[in-house]
């Protein structure tokens, strides 16, 4: 169990005030209360102390030990009796209370009974009326050598096999048609058994079965991982001796699961340590103490050296933040011959990440993508006899130097009472050196109880300075000011309103400032950007903390002028501009960080990559190829007969002026003579120039556009150059996208400049056309028009640009009839380039209907190099549809907004300046986690064989020699 979740809800007890009963004399007998746990802890049977130490313990005289009863305990309360304990019934004069579990919360601001805390006990005296409450934690009670003392630990390890190797075992014998009953027949169930002993022996008979007879060829050999190197583990390790165990290392695995001859009257058990899955990011090797002081800079490597060849993993290694996961959701597709997992640390969406809640005794397992998944938080309960006793033997000890310090006794156990001092969380009404981070979450727990009233309605006469300082801290949320709206700021909005410590504020033209934790509500005031209105921005930029900008992209630096100037930090989905760049330096100097390109694509995409490309690097592979896709769509059955097979999830101006731009990129392959050196294709041709088929997916026929300059990515992705054949990032569409679009371009419908004024949309292609030859075409002479599209289109073009044309109501013919889309938008009043003009027309034309969706495809190609010169293929894939709430373009590009500026606003961040998201793991990392949670996980495949470059060079050669 993590330190992080444990102390979560940890109180000041300081503020209490209650009636105690307090040591008169050294004669006056030290009250020690045993607690009854909560009722809703069915399985919960343990005591933190026998029957036998209650008598040892009165057996001294100054000892008197109350009891509350209960019939669930493990010891009947007439055992506790006859040892010399009184049953009581609140435990009220108790100076010392144990328990097992942490005290109900309600129960500890009713009652005067000082009380456990989680795996806790208080002690507490009376003094001016004030409590002077010591808060200990079981947890942290430690020897010398820095290792705990106290703990169900080696229970928990030695139960914890039993539910996972059952599973595992059924759940194989399954996959494998066999039947596996005889084996399930005597497999242990840990509460069933009576004592330790009857469990090892249940498993030995289990362990003598697969020995005489085997596992089932077809499975190949069972194995078993374990990792850690605590008590936790100890007791797995010494449990499973009872079985036919052979150790093996990590670096065995492939071999053994791949040979044929591996011998089945066996269970293999590979005890994975740090230094064996463990890298740092730069490929150097595991160091321990450099690992826990830079714990951000190393990666996992589990899901490729051990997880794949696991059928049980048993994990008894602890997780804290910024620490590497051992296996995160996305991992879990590797583990192909995974049965069942056993999360003995129980750490939720710690350091397995789908280990998403704890089970229970009775219901101990839940599935996770065919896997099972175990994770009792209560795994010694299962035997409470056992663990009573084990747990009562090593407590005793600071009983009594409690005991001897109540009493005044000089010279005790030194050793116990430094350990006690460690173990403090708090005392004397104050929480004790190294435990101040908890201060806010106190304060935040006391507001959420209503004990805020209590603070407001007391004098300033009685609360201190610190104190009227925290209170005015907890009663400001954090500020988050958003600028902009349009198709993507729904989930962005929702993601912040989501969090009860935010303020949310919404500029807009008419209602300044507003604020709102609703999306509905946001999405009414998230109408206009408020660029007319500077020293209004300047205000609330001001009074934030965070802005988040989804304005257009030339508006963003002079925002980023504002954040500069009140020091506030800014974060957008844009590109970085060159104008953004400029104010990199300003930007450190006032200590602001500047985020962009947190959005999809640029955003998840960096996020991604950066994830999958760290990770290579980690296992000292060479990175030869990297190449990478990605796409809005519409879903197929939307973008069926529609022109350009497309629509549109954001702005259409954007895709048009993507259309014009120039790129350049590597890509290597045989038929092309420059296969090492860049291509450079310019904006004028580069929908001439693409890509007909991309072939990442068996069911979706693509074709791809290159995209901008995808060597500039070398740097921030740290690839190097003279190593790279191929360096390539791409847009996705639905083939006769590109043809299209450059029909559209060639008649002057893309043109940015020159404006043109309108009558009516169906004359928006012969007044582009007509500007583009510099010739007049006859109003309502289509055959005149026809001709001139002859004279600038080839023949072939022509059929598919009219249909498109006609169906988008831009033609004089289409006028007699209904459009597909519904009514007409109205045409602008005022002239527009034709590009805006059609912008607008696409934006109404190609909207989406209520019940269609989109689709966003994002996907890596890395291809990377072992040190015995071997390829592997290694694929990143983020697939997502949209659904009723949001468009899955929404999503991607305003969900990394939100999770991005979040990470910002709880001070998880640290870089200041112009960055991307690959600035700091706490970014990048955070950005991917959070998509995970909302279902948008990415996808790491890895394969043997031919990579995507060959036919993508191949299709690239046949657009270029049509032209």
């Amino acid at each position: 169990m993590s330190f992080r979740r444990r102390l979560s809800l940890t109180l000041q007890p300081g503020q209490f005030t209650r009636r105690f009963y307090t040591l008169k004399s050294s004669s006056t007998p030290v009250t020690i209360g045993i607690r009854r746990e909560d009722p809703a802890r069915i399985w919960e049977r343990r005591s933190p102390l026998t029957p036998d130490a209650v008598a040892e313990l009165v057996s001294q005289g100054d000892v008197q030990v109350l009891i509350q009863d209960c019939d669930r305990r493990v010891f009947p309360v007439d055992e506790y009796v006859r040892a010399g304990a009184e049953v009581h019934p609140t435990l009220e004069p108790a100076h010392l209370v144990l328990g097992i579990k942490e005290t109900p919360l309600l129960s500890l601001l009713t009652s005067p009974v000082r009380s456990t805390y989680q795996n806790a006990f208080l002690t507490g005296e009376k003094s001016n009326s004030q409590l002077e409450a010591r808060l200990v934690d079981y947890e942290l009670l430690t020897g010398t050598d820095g290792k705990r003392t106290v703990a169900f630990g080696w229970h928990a390890g030695g139960l914890g096999v039993a539910s996972p190797f059952l599973v595992s075992i059924c759940l194989t014998y399954r996959y494998a048609g066999t039947d596996a009953e005889p084996l399930v027949q005597y497999a242990p169930r840990p509460h069933t058994s009576l004592h330790i002993d009857a469990h090892r022996t249940q498993l030995r008979y289990v362990g003598s079965q697969i020995a005489e007879y085997g596992t089932p060829k077809i499975l190949g050999p069972i194995v078993f991982g374990v990792t850690g190197n605590g008590n936790v583990t100890q007791g797995v390790l010494s449990i499973l001796s009872e079985l036919p165990i052979v150790k093996v290392n990590v670096g065995d695995l492939p071999a053994l699961v791949s040979d044929p001859g591996t011998d089945l009257r066996k269970i293999y058990l590979v005890h994975a340590l740090p230094d064996s899955y463990l890298s740092r990011a730069d490929g150097t090797p595991y160091d321990r103490s450099d690992y826990y002081a830079n714990p951000q800079e190393y990666h996992s490597l589990f899901h490729t050296k051990v997880a794949p060849y696991l059928t049980l993993l048993l994990n008894g290694v602890g997780w804290s933040a910024n620490f590497p996961r051992l296996l995160t959701t996305s991992q879990l597709a590797m583990a192909k011959r995974l049965a069942a997992v056993g999360d003995i640390s129980c750490d939720i969406g710690g350091g397995i990440e789908f280990v998403t809640r704890a089970t229970t005794i009775d219901a101990p397992s839940y599935d996770v993508n065919g896997v099972s998944v175990m994770a009792v938080d209560i795994l010694p309960a299962s035997l409470p006899r056992d663990a009573s006793v084990h747990f009562s033997e090593r407590l005793l000890r600071y009983v009594r130097s409690i005991v001897d310090d109540y009493k005044g006794v000089k010279g005790g156990d030194v050793e116990a009472a430094d350990a006690l001092k460690r173990a403090t969380i708090a005392s004397n009404g104050q929480l004790q050196k190294g435990h101040e981070w908890l201060t806010d979450k106190v304060d935040a727990w006391r507001v959420t109880q209503g004990l805020r009233n209590e603070i407001d309605s007391t004098s300033d006469f009685d609360i201190s300075p610190e104190d009227k300082g925290r209170r005015r801290a907890i009663e400001r949320k954090k500020r988050v000011l958003v600028l902009g709206s349009g198709m993507v700021a729904g989930p962005a909005v929702d993601e912040l309103a989501a969090r009860s410590d935010v303020e949310l504020i919404v500029g807009n033209r008419e209602h300044w400032p507003l604020a709102s934790n609703s999306l509905q509500e946001a999405e009414r005031l998230v109408a206009s950007h408020p660029s007319a209105n500077r020293t209004r921005l300047s205000q609330l930029v001001k009074e934030t903390d965070v802005v988040i900008s989804l304005l257009p992209a030339p508006l963003h630096p002079a925002v980023a002028e504002l954040c500069i100037e009140h020091k506030k930090h800014m974060v957008t989905a844009s590109y970085i501009s060159p104008a953004m760049r400029s104010l990199h330096s300003r930007a450190q100097s006032a200590g602001v960080l500047l985020l962009n390109e947190i959005g999809l694509d640029p955003g998840i995409d960096h996020c991604s990559a950066h994830s999958l490309l760290s990770r290579l690097r980690s296992e000292n592979k060479q990175i030869v190829s990297f190449v990478s896709f990605c796409g809005g769509l519409p879903a197929p059955e939307a973008a069926e007969g529609v022109p350009f097979g497309y629509k549109f999830s954001w702005s259409p101006r954007g895709v048009l002026r993507a259309a014009g731009e120039g790129a350049i990129f590597r890509l290597a392959d045989s038929l092309i003579t420059r296969c090492c050196q860049n291509w450079e294709i310019p904006g004028e041709k580069l929908l001439l120039q693409n890509f007909p088929d991309v072939p990442l997916s068996n069911v979706l026929r693509l074709e791809g556009l290159a995209n901008r300059n995808s060597m500039h990515y070398t740097e921030p992705y740290s690839l190097k150059g003279e190593e790279l054949r191929t360096m390539l990032r791409g847009t996705l569409r639905y083939p006769g996208f590109a043809s299209l679009m450059h029909s559209f371009g060639t008649i002057g419908l893309l043109e940015s400049s020159k404006p043109i004024l309108l009558d009516h949309w169906s004359s928006l292609s012969r007044l582009a056309l007509e500007q583009k030859l510099g010739v007049s075409i006859p109003k309502g002479d289509f055959p005149s028009l026809k001709s001139a599209l002859a004279s600038v289109l080839p023949s072939t073009s022509i059929p598919p640009l009219l249909e498109a044309l006609n169906w988008l109501h831009l033609l004089p013919t289409a006028r007699v009839s209904s459009p597909a889309f519904g009514p007409l938008a109205p045409v602008p009043g005022h002239a527009l380039p034709p590009a805006d003009a059609l912008a607008l027309h696409l934006a109404h034309a190609l909207r989406y209907a209520p019940n269609e969706r989109d689709l966003v495809l994002l996907h890596h190609e890395i291809v990377a190099r072992d040190h015995s010169g071997a390829e592997q293929v290694h694929t990143s894939t983020l697939m997502a549809y949209g659904n009723a709430g949001a468009s899955a373009m929404a999503s991607t590009v305003g969900l990394p907004v939100a999770f991005a500026a979040l990470r910002v606003l709880d001070g998880s961040v640290r870089a200041t300046g112009v960055w991307g998201p690959t600035v700091e793991e706490a970014v990048w990392r955070g950005v991917l986690e959070g998509l995970e949670r909302k279902g948008f996980g990415v996808r790491e495949t890895l394969r043997f064989g031919p990579s995507m470059e060959g036919a993508l060079a191949a299709g690239l050669q046949r657009t270029i020699s049509s032209i």
